[in-house]
């Protein structure tokens, strides 16, 4: 097993009034050649979105963008003709593919959204655009994984999919709980973001918004010293 602790005061930033941005990898201005991606994990962005303001109509193609709003929500325009909002408690996965172009506008006027987007690189390119978002009841299932995005040919239809070979799984847990996650697919690799809380991974601290990254494993334990929310992201750790 390798593994590195990524603590959140190394991330890039950026504040444009309107967004305050966190970049675990490098985006736009940012960039540290140290964190370009993680496997095919490209982007994971921790936006803070003043009311009534938003990200304008723009394009995307050959990627899979997944948001998961912490606070507030989000109303997503697309080319295809889709109008939604997702809100907390939901998950959103958009398929470029050929390409798209969407606006994602907070959906109060005063309060503030918080929303974490991800990039994932496809295992195939140009698919047709396609979009999708569910809702996940994470407290009935507290103290255990929801696997709440998976691989198309992987899905058990309670998940969202996307086209990689990947898994978002989702969980809250209570203080004093030990969990073991064990690897969906041999030679992928984790990285796991925690949301809230404080944990221990192979006797290192991970606290509120640090992220850490482990590789060849078959499976870890996450000990909680807080109540936590904790993210994890399964990713092929190659190209194809």
């Amino acid at each position: 097993m390798r593994h590195r602790l990524f603590p959140r005061n190394k991330r890039g930033t950026a504040n444009h009034g309107w967004l305050k941005a966190n970049f675990s990898f490098s985006f736009g201005n940012y960039y540290n050649p140290d964190m370009v991606q993680f496997g095919m994990l490209r982007v994971l962005n921790d936006d803070t979105i003043a009311g009534g303001t938003g990200f304008g109509t723009h394009p995307h193609d050959n990627m899979e963008i997944i948001t998961i709003p912490l606070e507030g929500g989000l109303t997503h325009r697309d080319s295809m003709g889709n109008q939604e909002t997702v809100r907390f408690g939901e998950v959103q996965v958009m398929s470029a593919g050929t390409g798209i172009q969407h606006s994602e506008i907070n959906a109060s006027e005063t309060e503030e959204a918080k929303t974490l987007q991800l990039w994932i690189f496809p295992e195939k390119d140009n698919v047709s655009p396609r979009y999708d978002q569910k809702g996940f009841d994470l407290e009935a299932s507290k103290n255990s994984f929801v696997t709440v995005v998976s691989p198309e040919d992987k899905n058990d239809g309670n998940a969202l999919w996307i086209y990689q070979q990947a898994f978002l799984s989702l969980g809250i847990f209570e203080a004093g709980t030990t969990i073991t996650y064990d690897l969906k697919i041999p030679e992928n690799g984790v990285y796991l973001f925690l949301i809230e809380g404080e944990v221990e991974i192979n006797n290192e601290t991970i606290r509120e918004r640090d992220a850490y990254g482990i590789v060849e494993f078959e499976n870890f334990e996450i000990k909680t010293n807080k109540q936590s929310k904790i993210l994890v992201i399964e990713v092929p750790m190659k190209f194809n």
